[in-house]
């Protein structure tokens, strides 16, 4: 019978994070589960406790949105450990890619009886992430919908994004792709392990989380107008059909910006760590994961 560590990120999803593990931790309990649950007092202490809890051969559970996943995956990334997600917060895309259920009765068993599942993370400027690295509008309009405390979820997200093209222009990137340099001019690049970001954004629909490879989605300069199509298409992920819209491929991708004068911020799994120049690297099989 397995041991579990759960972290809680209490903010997640207006405190659904500590709400779910109350019919969760029960039923596991039920099955003869021992649970722990520790409430995560920021990004460091979350990923010290999960490291003890893998330390003690216990698995540790990921209890809220991307970046509190991101972080505990993370932190147990390339260990052998074996981690759990419970999708509680805004946006669980990289959740939403795995096929981890929310409902307690479905995720339970899963937990309880899964084989673990040797799933891709990313080494984004030497930190572990799990789901992708951007920068561009859309870091600019995360960073916007993190600091939205009246609305949740997509709607954040969308308000956070028009926000953010309203006040854009252009950004001139250099994207490096296992070795190949390309000069673009757009919106934002995306250097995607999982197919979703932003909250259910079907950002590269053709992405993997155990090929060894990461998509690079590349949205090029064009109006205004036209991005707010991109935008709608991203549910469903037909925007890649656009001739605005470029895919790449590789195993190493450096992302910055050519010339000087211009700073902006880069994503990853939520969170914004930093600004350019970014360089993700592909780590194949690093995380052993209860999905299904």
């Amino acid at each position: 019978m397995r041991a579990f560590t759960a972290i809680v990120n209490p903010a997640a999803g207006g405190s659904a994070s500590a709400s779910c593990m109350m019919p969760l931790g029960r039923l596991l309990r039920d099955a003869g589960a021992e649970v722990d649950v520790e409430y995560s007092r920021g990004m460091e202490h979350a990923a010290a406790v999960a490291r003890g809890a893998a330390e003690a051969g216990r698995v540790a559970l990921g209890v809220g949105g991307d970046g509190m996943v991101g972080c505990v995956g993370g932190a147990l990334a390339g260990t052998g450990a074996v981690f759990g997600i419970v999708p509680a917060g805004r946006g669980n895309d990289f959740a939403r890619q795995l096929g981890v259920p929310s409902d307690a009765g479905l995720l339970a068993p899963l937990l309880l009886e899964g084989e673990p599942r040797a799933v891709d993370a990313i080494d984004a400027n030497g930190t572990a992430v799990l789901g992708s690295v951007y920068a561009g509008v859309d870091a600019v309009a995360n960073d916007n919908a993190n600091r939205t405390r009246l609305l949740r979820g997509s709607a954040a997200y969308y308000v956070g994004a028009l926000r953010a093209i309203v006040s854009w222009r252009p950004a001139d990137y250099v994207i490096t792709v296992d070795g190949a340099e390309h000069r673009r001019e757009g919106y934002t690049v995306v250097a995607a392990n999982s197919g979703y970001y932003g909250f259910g954004k079907h950002i590269a629909p053709d992405a993997r989380v155990d090929d060894g490879l990461l998509d690079v989605v590349l949205i090029r300069k064009a109006p205004k107008t036209l991005f707010f199509s991109v935008m709608r298409e991203l549910e469903s992920g037909t925007h890649v059909r656009r001739p605005e819209v470029e895919v790449m491929r590789g195993r190493e991708v450096r992302i910055e910006l050519a010339g000087t004068g211009r700073t902006l911020p880069y994503g990853a799994d939520g969170e914004l760590p930093g600004v350019l120049p970014v360089t993700a690297k592909v780590l194949p099989g690093a995380l052993r994961v209860l999905a299904p």
